[in-house]
């Protein structure tokens, strides 16, 4: 049996590391925000069947018109989808024209625009949806743990998978800062969801380990050390989670090769949060347990 809680100091020691230089990351460069939240044009263009047009076509064939933040992304039927930072009627002709050197017969199928308003709506709206999660997650886990609440009360269970869901989510916003300022990755709508299906998938790693904690503190009787039951609880369901997280991450690697633009950065998002959630659900979760246990044995 491992003594991974015996472990612990490291283990919180590297966790605090990371989430400082994260969050001095986000201070100092935050995130290259894509025009979900800071608005630009959105353009829908086909091309005239038979044409064999490339994404590196057109970003090439546009790179000098003057489009920040272009990202071109393939759909259906020999169609793509423009996104760029600028709302101008005379660019949009402009891209237009450039693409009919591609093909004279490519024609728009829609133009949206994205004010500032519905930009800062948008940006309201995630961060309610990731509150609302996190109180959400907290309430239930708090509720569910109510039985067990003889060793440490129960809301410190859910306190415990809140930060480390707090740990995943703040490294992947530091880890993303970093591939903005370096490789002009932008975040948009997508990054969010991501963001919502790490919340997800970390907790679930967690509540498995909590769920096996209150399972041998039922068979202990009390009598077993809180500490020796928690890293035991650990220690079982180990293979669990990290062979459940591999079968994940094999996919999310093979979505970042081979998914396409449009799902490259969801997926490597996906894949940062869950390596870390499936670690803080070992190492800080569980860890947290402990820790709350010892000092209220200290006050004793």
């Amino acid at each position: 049996m491992f003594d991974i809680i015996g472990k612990r100091k490291y283990a919180y020691s590297f966790s605090a590391a990371a989430v400082v230089l994260s969050i001095v990351f986000l201070s100092v460069w935050g995130l290259k925000l894509g025009i979900d939240f800071k608005g630009g044009t959105l353009m829908e263009v086909r091309f005239s069947e038979g044409k064999e047009i490339q994404r590196q076509q057109i970003q090439d064939t546009l790179s000098g018109a003057g489009l920040s933040g272009l990202q071109v992304q393939a759909t259906e039927n020999n169609s793509y989808i423009l996104r760029y930072g600028e709302s101008n009627e005379q660019l949009n002709d402009s891209a237009l024209e450039k693409l009919k050197g591609l093909d004279e017969q490519v024609e728009p199928i829609r133009v949206d625009f994205i004010g500032a308003s519905i930009s800062s709506q948008i940006k309201e709206s995630a961060f309610w949806a990731l509150l609302l999660a996190v109180v959400g997650i907290a309430s239930y886990i708090a509720w569910a743990f109510r039985g067990v609440a003889h060793a440490i009360p129960s809301w410190q269970y859910g306190l415990g998978a809140i930060i480390a869901l707090a740990h995943d989510i703040i490294i992947t916003l530091g880890i993303f800062s970093i591939l903005g300022r370096f490789f002009e990755v932008e975040v948009g709508i997508p990054f969010v969801a991501a963001l919502l299906t790490i919340l997800g998938y970390s907790v679930n790693d967690t509540i498995v380990v909590y769920d096996r904690t209150r399972e041998n503190l039922v068979r202990s009787a009390r009598k077993e050390d809180f500490e020796i039951t928690v890293n035991k609880s650990i220690n079982e369901t180990l293979a669990r989670s990290i062979n459940s997280s591999l079968t994940v991450i094999v996919v999310l690697v093979a979505i970042i090769f081979f998914g396409g633009e449009s799902l490259k950065y969801f997926a490597t998002a996906l894949l940062i949060g869950i390596s870390f959630g499936t670690y803080s659900s070992v190492y800080v979760a569980s860890a947290l347990l402990v820790t709350s246990y010892r000092r209220m044995m200290e006050k004793v």
